[in-house]
């Protein structure tokens, strides 16, 4: 039987825990667990916890924790991805599977050709939204660490405040990945739906990125990080 693990956003040790109202409800409400059942428990500091429910109610949940473990070592290839905002599910996609593939951060750009503007309230319920994609995707993946999800910014911005080894604009004139030495921190940017103009790609290459390319084919926005990430970590990281 799968044993169930959830990320609970408090500090975690060995002994017994009421957990957080929203995680208490997810259990409880949701999942319907009950008494006695399995859990194992991360809270993004890289050690995970065996235990098992000792009270399930219908607002409150006890655990009682009493094995500790190593979790999951992160990649040593440290990744910030400085994503095109997209809409809706492309977005999800991208941020979850970019989680997936033990990206570090993700930062949303705003770029030229961006179809979408986040404003005030409608950004933080996004911002909000992201990085629960993200804690799911770990949850699922085995992920032991939670990505950093930035809250939105322009690409002149990032291009700023972006420190790494090597940095990489995705473009489909460049020489392909593999011809880059192996770096420790990579900054990988990749264009919305309608791609980076080529003002905004030499903007990038003033800041100190480096045109790559994935290939002869052009990928979607959501599919880019994906192959882009796969590659990376097959190159220089843990795959």
């Amino acid at each position: 039987m799968r044993l169930s693990r959830f990320f609970i956003d408090a500090p975690l040790s060995l002994g017994e825990h009421e957990l957080p109202e929203a995680q208490a409800h997810y259990i409880g409400r949701v999942l319907r667990m009950s008494t006695g059942d399995a859990v194992q428990l991360f809270d993004g500091s890289g050690q995970e916890y065996l235990g098992q429910l000792l009270e399930v109610g219908k607002k409150s949940v006890r655990v009682g924790l009493d094995q500790a473990l190593a979790g999951q070592p992160d990649s040593p290839l440290h990744i910030h991805l400085g994503q095109g905002l997209s809409r809706g599910e492309r977005m999800d996609w991208a941020i979850q599977k970019a989680t997936e593939l033990g990206v570090n951060a993700i930062t949303p750009i705003v770029s030229e050709r961006c179809e979408v503007r986040l404003k005030d309230e409608r950004a933080d319920k996004r911002l909000a939204h992201w990085r629960q994609v993200a804690i799911s995707a770990c949850e699922q993946c085995g992920r032991s660490s939670l990505p950093t999800i930035h809250a939105p910014v322009t690409l002149a911005e990032w291009l700023k405040a972006t420190d790494a080894d090597l940095k990489l604009v995705l473009h489909p004139v460049a020489e392909p990945l593999v011809s880059h030495a192996k770096p420790a921190r990579l900054a990988f940017l990749i264009g919305p739906e309608g791609g980076l103009s080529e003002v905004e790609v030499e903007q990038a290459n003033a800041a100190g990125f480096q045109a790559a390319r994935l290939g002869p084919r052009v990928l979607r926005t959501e599919t880019a990080p994906v192959v882009a990430l796969s590659v990376a970590q097959q190159l220089w990281g843990d795959f």
